[in-house]
This record gives structure tokens, sequence and C-alpha cells, in this order.
């Protein structure tokens, strides 16, 4: 059930940046609006909204619904792995090799 809301997830997603990069926008046709018979706004008229409009509406109000979907999904799942047991498991072991030292400063040095 969780793979068929992130595909749904990823096509609304790819939908509504396609529909919004293909819209219109309101601001583009400013020139048009100052005496070009448009009303006393400054955008111009803006109706109830075009197919487009429409569906980029649709489409937000789902992909925000599947946002909580999927968040509420994933709050339930229980938390990964983070290997901070790997570190209780490993044993500590006391012996170590007598270290060899300077002659002449009395400081460990390597094999």
């Amino acid at each position: 059930m969780y793979e068929i809301f992130i595909a749904l997830y990823l096509l609304i997603s790819l939908a509504l940046i396609g529909l919004v990069l293909i819209q219109h926008g309101k601001g583009a046709s400013m020139g048009a609006a100052f005496g070009a018979g448009a009303s006393a706004t400054v955008f111009g008229s803006s109706g109830t909204g075009n197919f487009l409009t429409k569906t980029t509406t649709v489409l937000a109000t789902l992909f925000f619904v599947l946002s909580i979907v999927l968040g509420n999904f994933t709050a339930k799942q229980s938390k990964p792995d983070d290997g901070s047991d790997f570190f209780q498991s490993v044993p500590v072991t006391t012996e170590q090799a007598p270290a060899k030292k300077d002659d002449v400063n009395d400081i460990p040095v390597g094999n």
C-alpha cells in the first residue's frame, strides 16, 4: 500500500509541475491590461478559471492529502537500526602487548 501511494505521489507531483509550467501567468499580459479594454483591475479580470486552473487545484489538493497520508505511514513504521547496538556487542579485551620503550626518552614507540 505504501508503494502505491509513493508512485501516485510521484505521478501527481510531476503532473502538477507540468501543469504549472504550461499555464499562462496573469502578469504576462500586464501591458494589455492598460488601455486594452480590460476591467479596472491591474492584471485584468479573471473568471471562474479554465480547465488548467481547475486541474491544478485538484492536483495540488491531492498532493497535500497524499503528503499527510505518507507522513502518517512513515510515522507508524518502526525506526531503522542505527547501529548503536554494534558497539555493545564488540568484546573488549584487556590484554595488550607490552609496549616497547625508547631508551632515551621512555616514550612508547610503535612496532
